[in-house]
């Protein structure tokens, strides 16, 4: 089931050398650089340090880009089960991601305008995006409304004439920070009392410096402002973009979304069982590293019987996301319903549980910036909640689970 092409295992095999090789050994310094460079909050004067460029056009000339994009033209042409064991290596580092122009939000993006975008729209966003030229943001959840349900959306996209006109508040925006941003992908209500109502929801592309647009501020995750990429909020005053701005028609904005979040949810938990591997090296180096008591204080206790609950941990949810990356590449999407939202459920748990072990183990160290701990742990619960929170997942887990037993289904006389 999980086999692997002779070409997929060459690109792992490189992007591991490549990992070691050129991004572990710069990276603490590369982030003390990133905290120096940039005053939180005042997101106007972020900036990344040139090294960046560097690490990014060492990756581009090895061939170990876009490596998320099934395209084997515009990407590396590997399946999702095939991209997933990479999405794992570059998940043990904070900045890999980026280095192979492979990071969220922007390789979702890509995907999108890659399936849905017009050739013009391929040609003045998705080239730049493909080339590490800009960066994008995308602007879904709204601070006024509860976003678990995105039918809830009170951001509206409006036809009038040979234009759309935006209006509604966005935050949590990730990227929107950064200044190399250019291109923002607008999800909105686009009414149509003809529609049901999960077609009633568009995307719209909206250059970042159009009129109207306004970045009110950046927002904080656990006092940190991980600049400068940044999370923020957004409003959008009567913004005017033409009617060719919209991505695969109005009204498609769920359908264009399942596609979206699908890859993007094998990338995110891939990249966090590599995040819980690198926290359980981490934790076990330090808990044999350091004595108390007469003995390596991972012996103390019941440690060593938390090493191996990490352990279990992680290759169970290792092996459930590559078995949900085989069913979207075998028999799609849709069938892979239930496998997707399981996932999302496992792996930011998995990982938040052992950065946890991890950081007990640490002691003070673990909550500083010392280590990538603090970094991993923002992450494992902040993906609790983005791509739509556990409690969601687990509800369509066991909406399918009735399905299958009969129960769910509409009775002859309300169809």
């Amino acid at each position: 089931m999980f086999v692997l092409s002779e070409r997929a295992q060459d690109f792992i095999v490189r992007s591991k050398a490549f990992i070691q090789q050129e991004i572990e050994p710069v990276e603490t310094q590369f982030w003390h650089d990133v905290h120096h460079l940039n005053v939180d909050g005042d997101w106007t004067k972020w900036s990344w340090p040139a090294q960046l460029e560097q690490l990014k056009a060492k990756a581009k000339a090895a061939g170990l880009w876009n490596m998320f994009l099934p395209d084997p033209v515009l990407g590396a042409g590997l399946s999702v089960q095939e991209y997933a064991h990479i999405a794992e290596l570059t998940g043990r580092s904070l900045i890999a991601p980026t280095v192979f122009n492979c990071n969220a939000p922007d390789s979702g993006n890509m995907e999108v305008l890659w399936r849905y975008g017009t050739d013009a729209q391929k040609q003045q966003w998705l080239m730049p995006l493909l080339e590490g030229k800009i960066r994008s943001v995308f602007g879904m959840t709204e601070p006024e409304v509860a976003s678990s349900d995105a039918t809830n959306m009170q951001a509206t996209a409006v036809v009038e004439g040979d234009e759309i006109v935006l209006n509604g508040r966005k935050w949590w925006s990730s990227g929107l920070g950064d200044p190399n941003a250019k291109i923002i992908i607008f999800m909105a209500h686009t009414p149509d009392p003809s529609k049901d109502r999960h077609h009633q929801h568009s995307m719209v592309l909206v250059p970042v410096d159009s009129e109207g647009v306004t970045i009110e501020r950046m927002l904080p995750v656990f006092g940190d402002y991980d600049a400068p990429h940044g999370h923020g909020q957004m409003n959008f005053d009567n913004v005017r973009v033409p009617v060719s701005n919209f991505i695969g028609g109005a009204g498609q904005g769920f359908e264009i979304a399942q596609g979206r979040l699908g890859p993007g949810r094998i990338h995110h938990c891939m990249r966090c069982i590599g995040a819980a591997e690198k926290a359980l090296e981490l934790m076990i180096d330090r808990g044999m590293s350091r004595h108390a008591f007469g003995k390596e204080i991972l012996k103390l206790g019941g440690n060593l019987e938390r090493v191996a609950d990490a352990r279990v941990a992680i290759d169970q949810a290792r092996l459930l996301t590559l078995y949900a990356a085989y069913k979207m590449d075998t028999v799609g999407n849709m069938a892979a319903l239930t496998e997707i939202s399981a996932i999302k459920v496992v792996a930011p748990n998995v990982l938040q549980q052992v950065v946890d072990m991890a950081i007990q183990i640490h002691g003070g160290a673990g909550v500083s910036r010392d280590t990538p701990l603090t970094a991993f742990f923002n992450q494992a619960r902040s993906l609790r909640l983005a791509d739509g929170p556990d409690e969601v997942h687990k509800s369509m887990i066991a909406k399918l689970e009735l399905k299958k037993r009969g129960y769910g289904r509409k009775k002859p006389s309300e169809q």
